[in-house]
């Protein structure tokens, strides 16, 4: 694939940000367009490149609004959601800067202005959650209260429920499926407006999400599938190991233990003492990812992994992350579940090792550079791992929505107003 930025990093997100074009959520010319306007690795100028551009779409659809054009409205408030949403990629972190707070409020109230116009209206919704309340939305393939079999979307680390439908929440519902998309701790407004860090028993977390799903007459509570995204390719298979209520399990990509792929890309000495070993390897480790850290591109990783998860130094962050595996958990899965890796995705590279650890029936999809799908959760091909998945999810689980061509993706392009 040609890049379009040198940097690595810049490069895999303005992918991400463009692939939602097969979804409705990014034009390539537009990203094209900010993409020239942006010096690398420069955060400053990403973050005003992409801003910028997200303005501009946003009055566009206050324009058509304003004129009753309630279909173009739609199709551009979902662009510059997404707009939004990326420009404040390379600036989070702790302390948390301003204008990621204001970027993604923006990027939701955009979302929402779009999800109002879709045909059916999608629903905010607010699952009770230890106390608090976690944000998200409910996504109906007809506009009835039919029981539909369901996919509920769980992200990653810097995902928000708003992108979770560009990813494969548009591509569920156009096949039929009820869908809900929400932010867990460590996610979107749970994050960025509550504080709320990440946990790993995420099956605390599903556990909510699913008790309200079964009470939506929409969802037919035999057939709930959970798909995790990036990050999220541990969080779904360690919350299937615990809720026996869902149907089936997507990871993308397979995520068996988040501390087996850090050490992947240390020096062998290194990683050999981590977490627990010579206490001089283990300082010197730390003074280098804290210099690492300054760096735009080469410290976000740790910079997102410390704000998200509550943790003051890398090193507390490299321990904590041992606490994240499916060590003992993936045998304890029993639903159907599917296992993904992207050819050039590093984040993925235990993905084999949990689908050997499964008990369950199961599947492997391997995606690769040749077919544009080797990036990170297939930004470049996301339609067809969405093919791909869903062609599983409807064929080996059982679960077969009949699908509605007026809903979905379909929706955004339908002709007339909603």
């Amino acid at each position: 694939m040609l890049p379009v930025f040198k940097d690595a990093l810049f490069q895999a997100q303005w992918l991400r940000t463009a692939g939602h074009s097969s979804s409705g959520g990014a034009e390539i010319g537009e990203c094209l367009a900010a993409a020239s306007q942006i010096r690398e690795p420069d955060a400053e100028s990403w973050f005003t490149a992409w801003n910028s551009l997200a303005e501009r779409v946003l009055a566009e659809s206050e324009t058509s609004r304003a004129k009753g054009h309630l279909v173009s409205a739609r199709q551009s408030y979902l662009r510059a959601a997404n707009y939004f949403r990326a420009g404040y990629t390379f600036l989070i972190g702790a302390p948390v800067d301003p204008r990621v707070v204001e970027s993604y409020r923006r990027q939701r109230a955009a979302f929402q202005n779009a999800a109002a116009l879709m045909v059916p209206a999608a629903e905010p919704i607010a699952v009770p959650y230890a106390g608090a309340l976690l944000h998200g939305y409910l996504f109906r393939s007809a506009d009835d209260r039919t029981p539909r079999p369901t996919l509920i979307v769980t992200g990653g680390y810097d995902s928000t429920a708003e992108e979770a439908y560009f990813f494969s929440g548009a591509a569920a519902v156009a096949r039929g499926y009820t869908c809900i998309v929400f932010d867990g701790p460590g996610q979107g407004a749970a994050i960025v407006e509550d504080g709320l860090v990440f946990r790993p028993d995420w099956e605390a977390v599903i556990g909510p999400v699913v008790d309200f799903a079964v009470a939506r007459p929409e969802v037919d509570a035999s057939k709930i599938a959970l798909l995790g995204i990036s990050f999220g390719g541990y969080l779904a298979p360690r919350a299937a190991s615990g809720e026996p209520r869902l149907a089936a399990c997507i990871a993308d990509p397979g995520e068996f233990s988040l501390l087996e792929e850090f050490k992947s890309r240390l020096p062998a000495w290194i990683a050999r003492e981590i977490p627990d070993g010579k206490p001089f390897v283990l300082r010197l480790l730390n003074l280098i990812l804290a210099r690492k850290m300054r760096h735009t591109t080469g410290g976000w990783g740790l910079r997102r992994g410390l704000w998200v998860h509550g943790v003051k130094s890398p090193l507390d962050y490299v321990k904590l992350t041992q606490q994240y595996t499916l060590v003992g958990r993936a045998e304890q899965i029993r639903c159907p579940t599917l296992i993904c890796s992207a050819e050039d995705d590093d984040i993925g590279v235990t993905a084999r090792q949990l689908y050997d650890a499964l008990s369950c029936e199961k599947a492997f999809i391997a995606f690769t550079a040749q077919e544009a799908a080797g990036e990170h959760c297939e930004a470049g091909a996301r339609s067809l791992f969405n093919q791909r998945a869903f062609d599983w999810l409807d064929s080996r689980t059982g679960l077969r929505p009949v699908p509605n061509c007026t809903s979905g993706i379909a929706h955004n392009t339908k002709e007339g107003n909603p």
